[in-house]
């Protein structure tokens, strides 16, 4: 007599049906241990079936999403498939891999779950072709397609390989620091270390043994030596962001360093050498910094052998769509989401308002929006108050700063007024950081 009893698949047979998959697939138990590891994932990652099973799946993939929104432990959670979703993982000799994956959970007969399971597939050539398509629009990191950027885009690969000084000059949130590791990643010192420095954040007391270390017992406290910047970027490039706010008695010493290209440790009398590039970034008006004695003149010529201009946003608006196509994705990735579409209301109204912290705003009114939205299409009601209320819009030519500046600083007041004064709540409904806010209200008088 027959058994018709049902049989469970051997696990090399259902090793044997998973290698003839063509995408990658691989199994979790409850625990995210990976159980199996198919043969596409073995191609697709360069990571062996061996070195995986065992192991949880964020030490092997290594993906952004993996400590904070994980889609396979979400579907194991709620027992519902995962969307696509587009993320980069880690492969074994470290490179980042564009993925496409899809998640869903495992149950045993009775209906309970047992794990899940993670199918995905290679974008790499889909990312080279989109970087084919956009490459006249990007530049390392940079986007843009308008005459200011890609005048910026002519200028950088010289200024780079010249091995010069750069002063790199714009608007608070135009992008400066991106412009400094294009700089450092053409230049013949691209194996060596960026090391950035926020001149503006560090205490005047302690910006001297930032920059060039000190030696043990060099002041109070001081119970070892420590490196500075200097040395620790030495072979590479040292990017002074916010040069502007360097107090005198420092303007001194690194102005001493540029010339001799030598540097002394604080508290030491023995003179080091200075194996580094110096690029040097400011949103501030120098020259009126140089006529009140802010600013050393002699500082000033060393910095500025070569300056690269920035241009804000409100000065290459068709830039905003590439933008924002840009940040979208970079959010997605990061949130372990479908990228989210822009209505066209909310992109006229992106497209209308002045963006007086440029990218940098543009970049959190966008990722305000996307909390909002909920996983809908990102339309006005999305956006921050301020764009919403038309604060800021671009009403009239922008050859009118003085216009623009009122209107700015109005938008502030009133959301400060909004707000009861909180200036926590002001700067989020305002699409920008508190640091900026208090910037600005500097700037312009306002008290708390």
């Amino acid at each position: 007599m027959r058994d018709s009893t049902p049989r469970t698949p051997s696990p090399a047979l259902n090793q044997l049906i998973l290698n003839s998959i063509t995408e990658g697939v691989f199994t979790v138990d409850p625990q995210m241990r990976i159980v199996s590891f198919n043969k596409a994932a073995e191609g697709i990652t360069g990571i062996s079936p061996e070195k995986a099973v065992g192991s949880k799946c964020h030490q092997v993939l290594r993906a952004a999403i993996c400590g904070t929104s994980c889609p396979l432990r979400k579907s194991m959670a709620t027992g519902e498939p995962g969307l696509e979703v587009d993320v980069e993982i880690t492969g074994a000799q470290g490179q980042r891999l564009p993925l496409r994956i899809r998640t869903a959970v495992l149950r045993d007969d009775r209906g309970l779950v047992v794990g899940g399971v993670e199918t995905f597939r290679d974008l790499s050539e889909v990312y080279h072709l989109r970087k084919q398509l956009t490459s006249g629009y990007t530049f390392c990191d940079l986007k843009g397609k308008s005459k200011a950027m890609r005048q910026l885009f002519t200028v950088l690969p010289g200024a780079a390989r010249s091995g010069a000084t750069v002063l790199i000059r714009g608007e608070s949130g135009t992008g400066k620091e991106l412009v400094a590791r294009a700089c450092h990643d053409l230049s013949n010192r691209h194996q060596g270390p960026f090391v950035a420095v926020n001149c503006a954040a560090i205490p005047e007391a302690l910006m001297e043994s930032e920059l060039f270390g000190h030696v043990r017992g060099a002041f109070t406290g001081a119970d070892r030596d420590r490196q500075g910047r200097l040395a620790a970027a030495k072979g590479g490039t040292l990017f002074l962001d916010e040069v502007g706010d360097l107090q005198p008695g420092i303007q001194v010493k690194l102005l001493r360093t540029l010339d001799s290209g030598e540097y002394t440790m604080l508290g030491s009398n023995q003179a080091q050498r200075a194996d580094v590039r110096v690029l040097a970034a400011t949103h501030r008006d120098l020259e009126k910094g140089m006529a009140r004695g802010d600013f050393r003149q002699d500082l000033y010529y060393r910095l500025n052998v070569v300056e690269i201009r920035v241009p804000p946003v409100r000065k290459r608006r068709e830039d905003i769509p590439l933008l924002v196509g840009h940040f979208l994705e970079g959010l997605a990735a990061e949130r372990g989401e479908p990228v989210r579409k822009v209505t066209p209301g909310a992109m006229a109204r992106l497209m209308e308002y002045s963006w007086p912290g440029n990218v940098r705003e543009l970049r959190n009114a966008l990722e305000h929006a996307l909390v909002l939205a909920q996983g809908q299409a990102v339309d006005i009601s999305h956006l921050p108050v301020s764009l919403q209320n038309g604060a800021c819009l671009e009403a009239e030519p922008s050859h009118q700063p003085l216009n623009l500046v009122q209107r700015e600083r109005e938008a502030i007041l009133e959301a400060l007024a909004r707000q009861g004064g909180h200036r926590g709540n002001t700067a989020a409904s305002l699409g920008i950081s508190t640091t900026t806010l208090w910037r600005k209200m500097k700037a312009y008088g306002i008290q708390s």
